[in-house]
């Protein structure tokens, strides 16, 4: 009769594998960046609540009261109120051209083949390259020899000291990364929808709005995030187009100025606050749209 020989394998060794340890790097590396990022911003928005008397003690000390007068002066008397309107209507303008100009350009140039495309592509992407603090003076120049020759003219100037002109530069500005980005994605959709609706009878921009536009929902939501924070925060172009001291102005520009006279009156709470003031429209209209940022790019694939 024929043995059966057992064959004893040796057991395998349990360890850790590179790939758990990379995802261990990873989580580590994430949660520091987000605690770098927290503390901050929670340290604040409990600074904003503090009485002056607070800060000259522990720093990291939690607030004895929820002392909400910071923000009805930094509101009312410090003018941040009218600041933020500012800035709403500077923002949102800026938004509306943008999207106006861009999404029909950007159209235009990933689905259609004219002459002079290629030079508008190298034109755009040249815009990408270029960081407008360093063209803010000759903006300024322009703007300020054409509101002299203006006055000289009709009488009057208006394009320094504007708000809608301040809108139009931001919207410039930030055309060609704007382009760019929406143009790359409108490239990768099928031609098949819009063949489909020009068959059905619908002309060319009817399918560039019904159909292109809500399959790029996500892009177009991403621009108006990274476009709102860009012309929300923007400091160097409104500090020196509106350069008036009686002048309208918009909400970093009003902090510098609350920052310098809080500084002088050692009112820290009042500076804090005004802070809160800037950070907390960023803070929502994220909130807002989180979902359609983190939603898949995968609307425009065709199902068989």
């Amino acid at each position: 009769m024929a043995t059966k020989k057992e064959v004893f394998m040796p057991k395998e060794r349990k360890g850790i594998s590179g790939e758990v340890l990379y995802k261990i790097f990873i989580y580590v590396v994430l949660l520091a960046l987000a605690i770098t990022i927290i503390v901050p911003v929670a340290w604040v928005f409990l600074a904003s609540i503090k009485q002056n008397s607070e800060f000259y003690g522990n720093p990291w000390a939690l607030p004895a009261g929820f002392y909400w007068q910071n923000f009805t002066e930094a509101w009312n008397a410090a003018s941040m109120g009218s600041y933020m309107l500012n800035s709403v209507l500077v923002t949102a303008l800026s938004l509306v051209l943008l999207l106006v100009i861009a999404l029909p350009a950007a159209y235009c140039l990933a689905r259609f083949h004219f002459r002079g495309r290629n030079f508008l592509n190298t034109c755009f992407m040249a815009g990408l390259f270029i960081n407008v603090n360093y063209i803010v003076v000759p903006i300024f120049l322009m703007l300020r020899d054409g509101d002299a020759w203006l006055k000289n003219a009709v009488g009057n100037g208006f394009l320094l000291n504007n708000l809608v002109v301040l809108a139009v530069v931001y919207a410039s500005t930030a055309l060609p990364f704007t382009i760019y980005l929406l143009s790359g994605y409108f490239a990768t959709l099928p031609h098949d929808f819009e063949e489909a609706a020009y068959i059905d009878g619908a002309g060319y921009g009817q399918a560039m709005i019904r159909i292109i536009f809500p399959m790029a929902q996500p892009s177009i939501i991403t621009i108006i995030l990274f476009n709102f924070l860009s012309f929300w925060n923007e400091y160097i172009i409104s500090m020196t187009l509106m350069s008036s001291a009686q002048g309208q102005k918009t909400l970093p520009v009003g902090l510098l100025n609350l920052m310098q006279a809080q500084q002088s009156s050692a009112q820290y709470g009042i500076l804090y606050a005004g802070l809160v003031l800037v950070m907390l429209p960023t803070l929502i209209l994220y909130m807002c749209v989180q979902k359609k940022l983190t939603q898949g790019m995968t609307v425009g694939g065709l199902k068989g």
